[in-house]
């Protein structure tokens, strides 16, 4: 299992889950960012307290991921699957993200 949590600009907003390679994604909300009067991070997933459950990762993370060319060169450099899109993810969380919507790895200090 692998997870990465989700910020709206400095904001925690939920948690990503991948419960096996490639395989059976979660989106939950964390319940202060559902309280609180910013926005959801996709039309396509909007706040509320149940978890979202796919068995693709969603196609607002997936967007998230570089294409062509610079996918390749990340994923040759780093050595990652170039089909292994949370992997991907994975790998640029902490980096800077077009938009409001960002990936950070989850400090279990």
């Amino acid at each position: 299992m692998r997870e990465l949590a989700v910020y709206y600009n400095d904001t925690e907003a939920g948690i990503l889950t991948e419960k096996y390679p490639g395989a059976d994604y979660t989106f939950q909300y964390k319940e202060d960012y559902i309280n609180s009067a910013l926005p959801p991070i996709s039309a396509t997933l909007p706040k509320q307290s149940t978890a979202f459950n796919s068995e693709h990762l969603f196609p607002f993370f997936s967007n998230m991921v570089p294409e062509g060319a610079n996918r390749r060169v990340i994923c040759r450099s780093l050595r990652i699957d170039e089909n292994d899109f949370f992997g991907i993810l994975e790998a640029m969380a902490d980096k800077d993200f077009i938009g409001a919507v960002n990936i950070r790895r989850i400090n279990n200090d």
